[in-house]
C-alpha cells in the first residue's frame, strides 16, 4: 500500500502549470481536489474530485476543506493565491510552508523589494506614481519604463512605455490586474535576465539552479515573454561572490525553513538587480531538470509536507548542486502568435529523445491563440527540458528543435516567433 492513500490534498488553483501537481499527487495514492473559479481550468481534468469555489475566496474554501475533510492544502503554481493558501491552513491547523510574514514580503512586488533593499539586495530602480497621476510626478521619469501590478505575474496587466501619452492607459491595465489596486513604475532593464532558484527543507537552504533567461524582442510595447533559459548561469560565480549571502540571510531572517522560492533579476555593469519572486512551485518549472539531474522532485517534497508538516528525509545538501553535477540544461520554449492552430510538426519523436527529460505542452491543433493572450505565457505553446552531457552537445539539440518544431494557422502561415539566439546564450 502507498504512504498516502487514501489521504485527501485540497490544492488551490487549476491552471495547466498545476496539472502536474495534480497528477504526481495522483500517483502517489493521494485523493486530489483542486479548486479554482473556472469550472474549465485544466488541473480540474486529472483531479479526484473538483470545485468552483474560487482561490481567493477563504471562507468559502476552509468550509470546502471541513466538508471533504481534508488531511492537507497546498497552492499551485499561482502567486496570487499563496495568501489564500497560508490563511486557509492556519483556520484549519494544517502544515504550511508560508507563515502570515513570509506572504507579507513575497506577495507584493513592492513590499518585496523594500525588505530586500534593506538587505542589500537592490531592486529594480523605480519612479513614485499613484492613481492621482500628478504631472509633478510624471515630469520625472525617464523612458522607457515598465508598469506592473504588485500582485500579479507572468506578464499579466504589464506594459513597457515610451512616452507619456503610453502611461495613463498603462497605468489602467496594470490597476485594473491588480487585486489591491496598486501598481509601479520601473525603469525599462535591457540587459542579461537570469533566474536563482532556491529549496528549503528543515531550515536548510540551497540553491538548486541559476540560470540564464531570454525573452522576445518582437511584441514592442509588451511585457517580454520567455523564450527558455540555459543553465547553468554564465554569470554564476558573480552571483555567489555578490548576492546569495545577503539572499541567504534575508531567507532566514524573515522564517523560511522549507518550501521552494524563484528570484529572478538583471545583471548589469557588475551588479544584480532583483525584480521579481515567488514562494511556490515556478511555471517555468526548473523542477523538472533539477529532478533528472539531482533525482528529487520537488512536488513531492512538498505534497509530503503539506500532509505531514515534514518534506521527507532527503538530505538536501547533499542531493542538491548548484553546478549541476556537471551537466548543461535548457528550457526551450515555443512562443505562438495570434490566430488558430491548424497543424504542429516536430514533436513525433520527443518521447524516444533521451536528450528530453520533458514536454510540457500547452496549447494543441484546433486551438486558438486570442489577442489578449499576446505578451503573457498563455501564447506558450510548449516548453522542453533538455539535458545534455556537454555544452556544445545542448547548442546542437536546440538549434535540432528550433529547425524541427513548426506551427501553421489555417492559412499555412508561421505561427512562432523566433527563439534565442543559441550561439549567443551559449558563449560558442
Amino acid at each position: 500500500m502507498r504512504e498516502f492513500e487514501g489521504k485527501k490534498l485540497l490544492i488551490l488553483g487549476g491552471n495547466p502549470e498545476t496539472s502536474a501537481l495534480v497528477r504526481v499527487a495522483n500517483n502517489m495514492g493521494i485523493k486530489t481536489i483542486v479548486a479554482s473559479g473556472r469550472h474549465t481550468d485544466d488541473a480540474k481534468k486529472y483531479a479526484w474530485k473538483s470545485s468552483d469555489i474560487d482561490g481567493m475566496d477563504v471562507p468559502g474554501l476552509i468550509s470546502l476543506a471541513r466538508d471533504e475533510q481534508v488531511d492537507g492544502v497546498l497552492v499551485g503554481v499561482a502567486d496570487i493565491l499563496v495568501p489564500s493558501y497560508c490563511k486557509v491552513c492556519d483556520a484549519l491547523g494544517l502544515p504550511c510552508y508560508a507563515s502570515q510574514r513570509i506572504v507579507d514580503v513575497f506577495a507584493f512586488k513592492d513590499v518585496f523589494k523594500a525588505t530586500c533593499e534593506s538587505y542589500g539586495i537592490h531592486g529594480i530602480p523605480e519612479y513614485y506614481l499613484d492613481a492621482e497621476m500628478k504631472q509633478s510626478d510624471i515630469d520625472k521619469i525617464k523612458y522607457p519604463v515598465m508598469i506592473k501590478p504588485v500582485d500579479n505575474g507572468g506578464g499579466v496587466g504589464m506594459t513597457v512605455v515610451y512616452n507619456e501619452e503610453e502611461l495613463r492607459p498603462a497605468v489602467e491595465k496594470a490597476l485594473e490586474a491588480s487585486n489591491k489596486k496598486r501598481f509601479i513604475v520601473e525603469k525599462y532593464m535591457e540587459c542579461p535576465d537570469l533566474g536563482m532558484y532556491y529549496t528549503f527543507k528543515d531550515g536548510v537552504c540551497s540553491a538548486s539552479c541559476i540560470y540564464d533567461r531570454y525573452t522576445t524582442d518582437e511584441q514592442p510595447g509588451l511585457s517580454r515573454v520567455c523564450l527558455g533559459g540555459t543553465y547553468p548561469s554564465k554569470y554564476i560565480s558573480e552571483y555567489f561572490d555578490r548576492m546569495h549571502d545577503n539572499a541567504v540571510r534575508m531567507f532566514k531572517e524573515i522564517g523560511i525553513t522549507d518550501g521552494i522560492l524563484m528570484l529572478s533579476g538583471f545583471y548589469e555593469n557588475g551588479e544584480f538587480y532583483v525584480y521579481d519572486t515567488g514562494f511556490r512551485l515556478q511555471g517555468e518549472a526548473p523542477h523538472l531538470l533539477i529532478k533528472a539531474i539531482q533525482g528529487f522532485d520537488q512536488r513531492e517534497m512538498l505534497i509530503r509536507y503539506a500532509l505531514t508538516g515534514s518534506a521527507g528525509d532527503l538530505d538536501l545538501e547533499e542531493a542538491d548542486d548548484t553546478y549541476l553535477r556537471g551537466k548543461w540544461a535548457a528550457t526551450q520554449w515555443f512562443l505562438l502568435k495570434q490566430g488558430k492552430i491548424a497543424e504542429i510538426e516536430g514533436f513525433e519523436e520527443v518521447d524516444n529523445d533521451p536528450r528530453v527529460v520533458a514536454n510540457v505542452q500547452r496549447l494543441y491543433e484546433g486551438d486558438t491563440v486570442p489577442e489578449e493572450w499576446i505578451g503573457n505565457e498563455k501564447q506558450v505553446l510548449t516548453r522542453l527540458y533538455l539535458v545534455c552531457d556537454s555544452k556544445q552537445e545542448l547548442a546542437d539539440t536546440l538549434k535540432e528543435y528550433a529547425e524541427k518544431v513548426k506551427v501553421f494557422d489555417e492559412n499555412g502561415n508561421n505561427m512562432i516567433l523566433k527563439g534565442f539566439d543559441i550561439d549567443k546564450a551559449l558563449e560558442l
